[in-house]
């Protein structure tokens, strides 16, 4: 019996060697530096002026992906044969002048306030103090024609990205209870006001949800004084918003599947996505660019996925594989948050969700991956980089706190097991910075045959993975372990 066990341990091992090299030799076959340049190059040209949510040029760029993926076998996700999935979002520009006056207190959108989501008002409407704001305190509150007042994001939390969402979902709260305004005061010394009003005090873009007529506000209390004010404050308080505007449009997801070919694995959904939004057209270098090209982030995410789809289109895998371009993803995430709620495959049907998104790379020698040590398929990535050269390691720049700052996340808060396929970073250094969201990152900028190893690393993790015998999931003893045991049960 255990010459007969050996010999069928020795020949399942060998099956699987192949099957690997199959897969290595599949990559190899359709994956080329030419081909992945010339989509780079387009997708981050100068023509395409930096692809901002909304505008015509992303549209052009969900045009372009969808007829790759028809091209390459991929099926439309949608029932009615589209591949788009249509994202309603809102832009609020702020306003010209106003603000709060409480009693011989006052805050003017001039320093103290700035509007992220709503409209003009003029009220003069009772305070209501509800601490962190949760779903109970809302509940629980009398808000009809008052101004709700939390603090920022939730007791414990210091992510300002996380109280952001948070504060979303707050501002729709406030509107079903019929609410006139939500003020949230800003406590957070990192990111500093200063830096908040620059990049959210110039407008902001929302999905638009029953909160985005709502007036949405931060009031800047670093030093907690304030929030003694507001709590004790009893009457009425004076709300202006003079010359703010709110416009509605959508955008278009970009969706595609492949079905897989296990009869047993085919109803697992692996997904591969990548932002291809960037940030448009924006102040000028010294050089007088005034066009943020978005190579680095996220034109090369963006041909990961492409050339992912081809490859699968061509040579399908045992799981089926979902291929998802978001948009808004620089706006907050915002395409990957409205799939997650309205998900074209249940979330308790898709196993990982394998994200392609950079900030750029100061080293050639391995690939980061964002939470790779959350997940169980650590092995199929590892093994995935080193037959190109590379090493997988785990995030190298912790402090910048990456894992909450891509579409992976979207799916993660849901349970969905989720990852951020990078290049190499050390450090957010000099070289980072010179491109990060510059007019600098421009296509020529780049290292392809670098770029070469890590994309065809991505498409080869893609491939192992969604072969592999047993389903990705969370590490256990991850933060995120028992929100995915409530959905997948």
């Amino acid at each position: 019996m255990k010459r007969i066990f050996g010999i069928g341990l020795l020949a399942a091992l060998t099956i699987g060697q192949i099957s690997a090299q199959d897969d290595l030799k599949k990559v190899k076959e359709t994956v080329h530096k030419s081909a992945i340049e010339a989509k780079v190059q387009f997708l981050a040209s100068d023509e395409m002026k930096g692809r901002d949510t909304p505008s015509p040029e992303l549209d052009l760029a969900s045009r372009y992906l969808e007829s790759y993926l028809r091209e390459h076998g991929v099926k439309p996700l949608n029932e009615n044969g589209s591949y788009f999935q249509k994202v309603e979002m809102s832009k609020t520009e702020p306003p010209k002048s106003g603000g709060l006056q409480m009693a011989d207190s006052s805050f003017s959108f001039d320093r103290e306030m700035i509007l992220l989501s709503g409209k003009d008002i003029s009220a003069s409407a009772e305070l209501v103090y509800l601490d962190y704001g949760s779903p109970e305190d809302f509940e629980k509150a009398d808000l009809k024609g008052k101004i709700a007042v939390t603090q920022i994001g939730a007791k414990g939390e210091s992510d300002v990205w996380r109280a952001y969402s948070l504060g979303k979902s707050k501002a729709t709260m406030a509107a079903e209870k019929g609410a006139v305004a939500l003020i949230e005061l800003y406590k957070y010394p990192q990111p500093p006001w200063k830096l908040i009003r620059y990049y959210l005090g110039s407008g902001q873009t929302g999905l638009d949800s029953k909160g985005s007529d709502l007036p949405y506000m931060w009031l800047n209390d670093v030093s907690g004084e304030r929030k003694k004010l507001f709590e004790s404050f009893s009457g009425k308080a004076r709300l202006d918003i003079n010359g703010a505007s709110l416009k509605k449009f959508t955008v278009n997801n970009v969706l595609g599947i492949v079905e897989g070919t296990d009869p047993n694995l085919k109803d697992e959904y692996i997904i591969y996505s990548a932002h291809y939004d960037h940030v448009g057209v924006g102040k000028p270098n010294e050089q007088g660019d005034t066009i943020y090209n978005g190579t680095r982030d996220n034109a090369i995410g963006t041909v990961s996925v492409m050339e992912a789809a081809k490859n699968i289109g061509r040579y399908p895998l045992k799981r089926s594989s979902v291929f998802i371009f978001f948009a808004g993803e620089e706006k907050g995430l915002l395409g990957s948050e409205w799939y997650v709620n309205h998900p074209v495959i249940p979330l308790q049907k898709t196993a990982l969700c394998l994200n392609a998104d950079n900030g750029g790379y100061n080293d050639t020698t391995f690939a980061m991956i964002v939470g790779l040590e959350r997940i169980t398929p650590q092995e199929e990535i590892a093994e995935a980089c080193k037959s190109f050269g590379l090493e997988a390691k785990q995030d190298q720049v912790l402090d910048q706190g990456l894992y909450r700052r891509s579409d992976h996340f979207s799916f993660a808060e849901k349970g969905v097991p989720g990852v951020m396929y990078s290049m190499a970073c050390t450090d957010f250094d000099e070289e980072i910075f010179k491109y990060l969201h510059q007019p600098s990152d421009n296509p020529n900028s780049v290292n392809y045959n670098y770029i070469t190893k890590y994309i065809k690393s991505y498409v080869y993790s893609a491939r192992l993975i969604g072969n592999a015998k047993r389903r990705p999931y969370w590490a256990e003893g991850d933060d995120y372990y028992k929100i995915g045991e409530e959905l997948y049960d």
